[in-house]
């Protein structure tokens, strides 16, 4: 199927306009519509955010599918994902829920709302790389907001200190291609590493009233690591089962979207990077 590289004009109020490049393939967007239009026929009080979750399970887990280009486009790829992707898609399309705006056009303005820092035109040092990043942007947005509390559960500090982008820029297709981009992803590392948050440890992952509480169906779950230059190593959505809280996510395990089918607390134990979670609320 031929790939649609269209320039599309998004309209704010009488503020004026952004002209940018949206890539995509027309099955791209008739899933889109698809899955909308599925939204508003679902009974009142339906989780929304678990809801289009699980309409994309089986989707193959592809990684780097953003940096196909030489310069930076606004990519709606829904025929394969990646964990961040993943989440994006969900996102946007409970964002157009919630605004019920049920178009491909507000699709796309979303998924470039929370992709990019204070939904700027795309450009690669604009992407929300490092997923605290993606965090603390998306919340000044009004989008989400992360849960720190109480203690317990959330009894363990994350101390952000990234780097790998800039200290391993070889391993980016768009940094070797644009060597004048690392300087300003450095500047974004230094700007987190003035930041601490709040997470659940690992082991204090279980099927208690307590996170019960805490943790809601359709949460994004981000798995805090001991990777160096890294703060975040995986997220997906909680979801609860009645034995214990369970992960949906764009698995390169798996190779493919699931529903992990052990509890997250067994997932963890088998993870030895992963040291716990933080828990992102979508508004």
């Amino acid at each position: 199927m031929r790939i649609l590289i269209i320039p599309f004009l998004l309209f704010f109020c009488s503020f004026g306009a952004f002209a940018y490049d949206i890539q995509y393939e027309k099955s791209d967007s008739i899933k889109v519509v698809s899955l909308l239009n599925s939204a508003r026929r679902q009974p009142e009080g339906t989780n929304i955010v678990i809801y289009f979750a699980r309409q994309l399970k089986g989707v193959p887990y592809v990684a780097h599918t953003l940096e196909v280009n030489k310069d930076e486009q606004l990519i709606i790829n829904l025929r394969q994902l990646d964990c961040t992707t993943y989440v994006e898609n969900v996102t946007a399309l409970a964002l157009c829920v919630k605004q019920k705006a049920y178009t491909f056009e507000a699709f796309c303005a979303n998924l470039r709302k929370i992709r990019y820092r204070g939904g700027a035109v795309p450009h690669y040092t604009e992407r929300l790389h490092y997923f605290t990043d993606w965090i603390e942007d998306n919340t000044r947005k009004g989008v989400c907001r992360e849960v720190q509390s109480p203690n317990p559960p959330f009894s363990a500090v994350q101390n952000i200190n990234v780097y790998y982008m800039s200290t391993y820029p070889g391993k980016y297709k768009m940094l070797k291609g644009h060597p004048e981009y690392v300087k300003e992803i450095a500047a974004t590392e230094r700007a987190l590493n003035k930041k601490s948050y709040r997470y659940v440890p690992k082991l204090k992952v279980g099927n208690s009233a307590l996170m019960r509480k805490v943790v809601k169906d359709g949460d994004i779950i981000a798995l805090t690591t001991t990777l160096k230059g890294l703060d975040i190593q995986h997220i997906g959505f909680a979801v609860w089962h009645e034995d214990g809280l369970h992960l949906l996510n764009a698995s390169s395990l798996r190779h493919k979207v699931v529903e992990e089918p052990m509890t997250l607390y067994r997932y963890l134990q088998r993870q030895r990077t992963m040291t716990g979670l933080r828990v992102v609320r979508l508004e």
